[in-house]
């Protein structure tokens, strides 16, 4: 560089380390699977969930130290009249034989017991100090917990919690269960705990509409622990909108892409679609599978108590997921730099708000999208390309936590890709 070219390029711009300070109990990286609410709605007899102690065994063996979780505050401590002993149902039983959700991503629930949520995660917190992870707590109640459940006492318990109550609701429970843990001395398995999950795509009111306050206000009680919430998709071309009361960045990158295209064609994700299925996602379905009307409906308040629709729930449920790979794997060259540089761009972009802040940066979801259960797009050689672009971004620019594929976890077929598991976790905790 000549003298000619002064100004921001002659000044050091340090971005060595993390972006903020790690409690200096917890692993300086986190390799995150991400086990949501499954640890309890699959934990069925053979359930990849049945043995929680051997299901902790399995992720250390494969490197991680970290599970993310939904711990269900407002269902085990709530102080809402809720027993936290529930019977899981999934979806329900079809009157074809099947279930609601049997070839869908996180629904394939076949239920069929009950469970103690407060103890699972007694039992969950000594495997994990038996074995040296620790966890992410967060809540998915507002969003789709409450639907695996057999009665919907859980899902009217806390939607009749006013929308502007919620967040404080939140909190309190959080409050209680930290020192429920605190008095089992297990304090110190705490890495992060998040108000809730994606509030940007739940049953809550806008962060900034009394959710960073009750963020603080937790903050404020238990000074020692990293309390935020997470955005499924924060707003990356602006992120000074992001409330600065979070003790973290615990955002989601995905990038659809190709998938979104796929989307929009065959109208899946949406609900009370006049001519559902359309030409475009009926050329994609199974030889064999029902109508609409023939596939049924599960309860009516499942549908209220989540955000998938029914449309998704019936296209992932009888399509050709062999039709499906071929359509995204033809169409993806299109698609190929733009996916890229949306996930390097994201992820920069978390980190920097993060730097700014000095508040740790986790990416506790990635990197493509929401696909039927036995798609491998994201599985296959290009999605695992994505995930490595996104992981490997993450390191250059000091995230502290990330997830090697919202995918990767017990209850997902791509857990049966072990040595590229074990090869990127050990990249991650070497870094």
């Amino acid at each position: 560089m000549t003298e000619r070219y002064l100004g921001s390029g002659t000044v050091s711009d340090d971005r060595q380390g993390l972006t903020g300070v790690v409690p200096a109990h917890l692993p300086q990286r986190l390799t995150i699977t991400l086990w949501d609410f499954s640890w309890y709605t699959r934990a069925e007899v053979g359930g990849p969930y049945a043995d929680i102690d051997v299901a902790v065994v399995d992720a250390a063996s494969l490197g991680y130290n970290a599970i993310r979780i939904c711990a269900a505050p407002l269902l085990t401590f709530g102080d809402l009249g809720l027993d936290p002993r529930i019977g899981i149902e999934g979806l329900g039983a079809r009157a074809d034989g099947g279930f609601y959700g049997e070839r869908t991503r996180w629904y394939d629930a076949p239920g069929g017991y009950d469970i103690d949520v407060r103890q699972r995660l007694g039992e969950l917190l000594d495997a994990c100090e038996r074995h040296g992870l620790v966890l992410i707590l967060a809540s998915w109640e507002y969003q789709q917990s409450t639907a695996f459940a057999a009665d919907p006492t859980w899902f009217e318990t806390i939607d009749a919690v006013p929308l502007g109550e919620r967040y404080r609701a939140l909190a309190d429970a959080w409050d209680r269960m930290l020192g429920w843990i605190t008095e089992r001395g297990q304090r110190h398995l705490v890495a992060l705990v998040e108000l809730h999950n994606e509030v940007d795509f739940s049953m809550l009111p806008a962060l900034t509409d009394g959710g960073a306050a009750e963020v603080a206000r937790l903050a404020e009680r238990h000074p020692d622990l990293l309390v935020t919430a997470s955005y499924g998709k924060p707003p990356h071309l602006a992120m000074h909108r992001v409330p600065v009361e979070l003790g973290a960045a615990q955002f989601h990158v995905y990038s659809y892409g190709v998938l979104d295209e796929l989307q929009k064609r065959i109208d899946i994700r949406s609900e009370g679609s006049s001519d559902f299925p359309n030409a475009e996602l009926r050329a994609l379905l199974r030889a064999d599978a029902p109508t609409v009307e023939e596939y049924g409906r599960a309860a009516e308040w499942k549908y209220r108590a989540t955000v998938v629709t029914d449309q998704m729930f019936y296209g992932y449920d009888v399509l050709n997921p062999q039709a499906w790979d071929d359509w995204l794997f033809a169409h993806y060259p299109a698609y190929h730099e733009v996916m890229r540089r949306e996930i390097e761009s994201r992820v920069i972009a978390i980190a920097e708000w993060a730097r700014w802040q000095r508040v740790p940066a986790v990416v506790g979801e990635g990197w493509v999208g929401y696909t039927p259960l036995h798609g491998t797009f994201e599985e296959g050689e290009i999605g695992r390309s994505l995930a490595e672009r996104g992981i490997d971004t993450a390191l250059e620019n000091g995230v502290w936590g990330v997830v090697l594929c919202s995918n990767a976890a017990p209850h997902h077929p791509m857990w049966q890709l072990r040595e590229w598991q074990r090869e990127v976790n050990g990249r991650i905790l070497s870094a």
